[in-house]
């Protein structure tokens, strides 16, 4: 399928009700929140220092370039294929609706479990504020369980209520962020700026080869760092949503991924500096450790109810990404329940029924943490991002070499096709980084989580596919309604 972009009476053909009140600033909070800059570090930056050491800040640096490629990519896709569900429509429309199909289904099992995930990182904060142990299932369950809730309950609130929380969420943000950085970079810096240069050990190979290579610590650390800089994609997801979206959802997307770069990188930096030690005891957190060294207890206490703010920024931006993404499947009756998901609620007009359905999804994943299969849904949220990303930029690749590539209203020139193949090396790379079974120390399953999951998956959805989306089930559907006429 040729990369022509259908016309604006499309919607209306699909049954399209949404009403376009978003703008450029309401898309780029969106967008914001997803990515979460508090829980893009923090999430990371504790593993990072203990496996690679402070030099992992560069992991920091590569992926974000890595992803400006593809963001820029998306920002051209999006600009040509304004519609709702991003990576699903984007697909669709480059190389056909199997395709597209596949593509969405990656991104819709990726983000419920990525939602569970965050839960659970909140979940953590909630009880560390309460001074009560957050190991314990039967405390930190009931909290994730309610911060899904709470997210959910955002969604379906109205775009309105739900852009002042998401605003709300990002001033906590910055505060969280940016005022803590530059506290500890003002005031309690404590190493010099060479701790952050790389020695040997970062770029030894353990053996030869390329496993050697996906075995070392830098592509350890670019592995981490890739988990900083995925939601900006979302922007795209609201599309039909927006006014003038050939042109506001590019800029929100490139002026999102750019400014949360920015303060993830600098955050980062300013806590390396503050480090009071590299040599943590097993089980500590070096971000807990800084913050409470340099802070004190109560100042940190303050510190947690912004991380919390911002693990339910993230969640609200999530939950808001893939229930787009579901509605826009329903209203292509691609999926089971069809015409129950595809109905939009209140003056708003808004896909209640979607956000109830990944509210549901994501608590019911996140039971799934009293079972060992749940380390393999984890493994597989952080790959899942960068094989969804790669559907449309793989299509992009393709419709360029089938001399099928058209540009819309964003478009890079020249640049634009070294830029596609760039970012499609960049992301097919980063999912077999992090895909790669570089722990031999783990069970074989937890080692091959995410190939396990790939196979899984794939079959799960080829069974969804092939009774309710292909095309010998569209043609039984309208045998079936010229039979009843």
């Amino acid at each position: 399928m040729n990369s022509t972009p259908v016309g604006r009476d499309y919607c209306q053909e699909k049954g399209h009700h949404l009403q376009r009140e978003l703008n450029f600033s309401s898309t780029f909070s969106l967008a914001f929140a997803f990515i979460s800059p508090i829980v893009a570090l923090y999430s990371i930056f504790g593993i990072g220092i203990l496996t690679v050491g402070p030099a992992f800040w560069w992991g920091l640096v590569v992926a974000m370039a890595g992803q400006l490629l593809v963001a820029l990519v998306f920002a051209m896709l999006v600009s040509r294929f304004p519609y709702e569900g991003s990576i699903y429509q984007w697909s669709k429309y480059l190389l056909g609706s199997r395709f597209g199909w596949f593509a969405g289904w990656t991104y819709i099992c990726t983000l419920p479990i990525t939602i569970a995930t965050v839960a659970l990182g909140g979940a953590g904060f909630v009880a560390q504020l309460f001074g009560i142990d957050a190991t314990d299932k039967m405390i930190s369950v009931p909290i994730a369980l309610f911060l899904i809730a709470f997210a959910t309950w955002g969604n379906t609130q109205g775009r309105k209520i739900f852009s002042t929380i998401v605003w709300l969420c990002i001033a906590a943000e910055v505060i969280g962020s940016v005022g803590i950085g530059v506290l500890l970079l003002v005031e309690f810096k404590v190493n010099a700026l060479s701790i952050l240069i790389p020695d040997a050990q970062v770029f030894a190979w353990p053996e030869p080869g390329i496993s050697g290579f996906f075995s070392s610590k830098v592509a350890l650390a670019i592995a981490y760092c890739g988990w900083a800089f995925v939601g900006f994609e979302s922007a795209g997801a609201v599309a039909e949503e927006v006014k003038d979206p050939e042109r506001a959802v590019p800029k929100a997307m490139l002026f999102c991924l750019l400014s949360v770069g920015a303060v993830v990188a600098f955050s980062a930096f300013s806590l390396i500096l503050a480090l009071p030690t590299l040599e943590f005891p097993a089980g500590s957190d070096p971000v807990t450790v800084t913050l409470i060294t340099h802070l004190g207890q109560i100042a940190y206490k303050g510190m947690l109810v912004l991380f919390i703010i911002g693990f339910l920024a993230c969640m609200l931006g999530i939950q808001a990404s893939v229930s787009r993404v579901i509605w826009a499947f329903a209203r292509d009756r691609t999926i089971p329940c069809s015409d129950f998901l595809r109905q939009l609620s209140g003056d708003d007009k808004l896909p209640t029924r979607a956000f109830l359905l990944t509210g549901g999804l994501s608590a019911l994943l996140f039971m799934l943490s009293f079972t060992n299969i749940y380390p393999l849904l984890l493994a597989f949220s952080i790959a899942g991002f960068y094989l969804a990303f790669a559907f449309p930029l793989v299509g992009a690749c393709i419709s360029v070499l089938k001399g099928d590539w058209r540009e819309g209203p964003f478009s890079l020139g020249l640049l634009s096709i070294p830029a596609i193949f760039a970012a499609t090396g960049w992301t097919l790379f980063e999912a077999v980084n992090i895909s790669w079974p570089r722990y031999p120390e783990l069970a074989w399953y937890e080692n091959w989580a995410v190939p396990i999951m790939i196979v899984f998956l794939a079959m799960a959805g080829w069974v969804i596919y092939s009774k309710w989306a292909s095309p010998s089930y569209a043609h039984s559907m309208l045998r079936a309604v010229a039979d009843n006429e």
